[in-house]
């Protein structure tokens, strides 16, 4: 009876340290996701800007080689001596000339800093994505350990999980550390 006693309490401390991982991985999963999701908005939107960006700036260097041709042609028909329509046509073309040039490399400032946005958010996604796979091994390795009773399991499903939990911390903490390998060989 003794026996069957201590096996039994055996039994439940594993499961309890099972229960116990399980539970604050699920937790700290769910938190990780719920800031997952607010990036994965944050990028799609500097996505979209950056591409409306980056639009508004090839229709405005399109503007100025129409006007910088519209310019030359006028001078062409004009001959050596323009008229006074043909000098205040140019005139106005010059303004908008020198309007589209002033623009162009604000745009594309404008445009680059937002997929440079992109690009920095991505990393803290792939933080997120990284733990949410480490810690649903960890989690899924943790119910074996529970099925066939076996503590060196639960322990490999352990760090499975400080990966994640580190990886997530990453991703909160918008830590530098970024896992190129596993992303290179994921992506």
């Amino acid at each position: 009876m003794d026996v069957e006693l201590s096996a039994e309490a055996k039994d439940k401390r594993l499961n309890r340290w099972v229960a116990i991982t399980v539970v604050l991985l699920s937790v700290f999963t769910g938190l990780c996701n719920i800031k997952d999701g607010n990036i994965v908005q944050a990028m799609q939107q500097a996505k979209s800007d950056s591409v409306d960006r980056w639009g508004e700036y090839q229709a405005t260097r399109t503007k100025l080689h129409i006007a910088e041709t519209a310019r030359a042609q006028i001078l062409v028909a004009a001959g050596a001596s323009p008229s006074p329509p043909a000098v205040a046509a140019l005139a106005s073309i010059d303004a908008d000339i020198a309007k589209y040039k002033a623009e162009t490399p604000a745009l594309a400032n404008q445009a680059q800093g937002l997929s440079d946005r992109y690009d920095a958010l991505n990393i803290h996604d792939d933080h997120f994505d990284a733990s949410e796979a480490a810690i649903s091994t960890a989690i899924s390795i943790a119910a074996v350990a529970a099925l066939v009773e076996a503590f060196w399991l639960l322990a490999g499903a352990w760090i499975f999980g400080a990966f994640g939990l580190f990886m997530g911390i990453c991703g909160f903490a918008g830590l530098p550390f970024h896992p190129d390998l596993l992303s290179t060989w994921l992506g």
